[in-house]
């Protein structure tokens, strides 16, 4: 008995230390890391938000989804002051992180040891390993430490591949090289925190969909990722289609206030505080003769309306 306890020990702790040893997370830990989410999951263990949701979101302001997310306990996941490969082009996706740190040679030998294990590409620079696991809608999410003269982590090649790749673009904290070629593949985007002419050197990929910090926010893998010109937000992805529903009714209940009050028939009092039965009403049945397409179902609307005192 004490043998198979043993045995079973040395089993569960090999387990653990071959884990701690990844340098891309397996989809067990980023189950763990993600394990609120109860919906589809990609093969890495991501969850996958669906694309109709990421699409919604695009026409939330940044101010409506900080608003949520605060409320429900979540005050570390904006980021601001970005240099903008196309500034009035919104970007929404699902995160790939990735975490570089200066250079240290022991440490990157057992890196690229234990990525040679994993199956990764031993051709070019670790650099190119988060963009290999890009899909569609993914958006690659790194933290380089800020570092930009000899930190550029792609220049246009690589952004030729992670465009192909994701349809999407990059989150850098941290530099790019050749920001004119980049800028010039069409559809591409990206924040980051300044461009530079050298190439990358003296620094390392240490992990891949692992959690990462990026200036004031935590990022886990999977999380999702709203880009505008004001900065970027970063969304825990069972969070998001709630998030979503409600920052829309936000708006809805905007316009809906601000006719009125242009119209004279509510107080501006009456409006910022709690409705009465009257103005939910009068607001029911704007909503009933609203003009064009709502953004949500009417069955997404009228369910949140039963369970909300809004």
């Amino acid at each position: 008995m004490k043998k198979q306890i043993l045995i079973s020990l040395i089993f569960v702790l090999g387990c653990f230390i071959s884990n701690a040893q990844r340098v891309g997370s397996s989809p067990e830990y980023i189950k763990a890391l993600t394990s609120e989410w109860k919906g589809e999951r990609f093969a890495d263990g991501r969850p996958k938000v669906s694309d109709a949701i990421l699409e919604r979101l695009k026409n939330i302001s940044i101010e409506d989804v900080w608003g949520v997310l605060r409320n429900k306990g979540f005050q570390n996941q904006f980021e601001g002051d970005w240099t903008i490969v196309n500034p009035e082009a919104p970007m929404t996706g699902r995160a790939v992180t990735a975490q570089y740190m200066p250079l240290r040679p022991d440490l990157e030998k057992l890196v690229k040891d234990q990525g040679k294990e994993e199956g990764r590409s031993q051709k070019g620079g670790t650099n190119s390993w988060p963009i290999d696991m890009l899909t569609t809608g993914d958006v690659y999410v790194a933290d380089s430490y800020g570092k930009i003269v000899d930190g550029t982590l792609i220049g246009d090649n690589l952004g030729n591949s992670i465009w192909a790749k994701s349809q999407r673009g990059v989150v850098f904290y941290g530099g790019v090289r050749d920001l004119e070629g980049i800028s010039e593949i069409k559809g591409f985007n990206g924040w980051i925190k300044g461009s530079d002419p050298s190439y990358i050197q003296q620094m390392m990929l240490t992990s891949i969909n692992a959690p990462i910090r990026v200036g004031r926010a935590t990022v886990l893998p999977g999380d999702v990722v709203m880009a505008k010109k004001y900065g970027v937000i970063f969304i825990p992805a069972y969070l998001v289609e709630d998030l979503v529903l409600t920052s829309e009714v936000t708006v809805l209940r905007d316009q809906f206030g601000h006719q009125r009050l242009r119209e004279k028939k509510y107080l501006a009092g009456q409006i910022d505080s709690d409705w009465t039965e009257d103005i939910k009403k009068d607001f029911l049945d704007w909503l009933a003769k609203y003009p064009g397409k709502l953004p949500m179902t009417k069955e997404e609307l009228d369910n949140y309306l039963k369970e909300r005192n809004y």
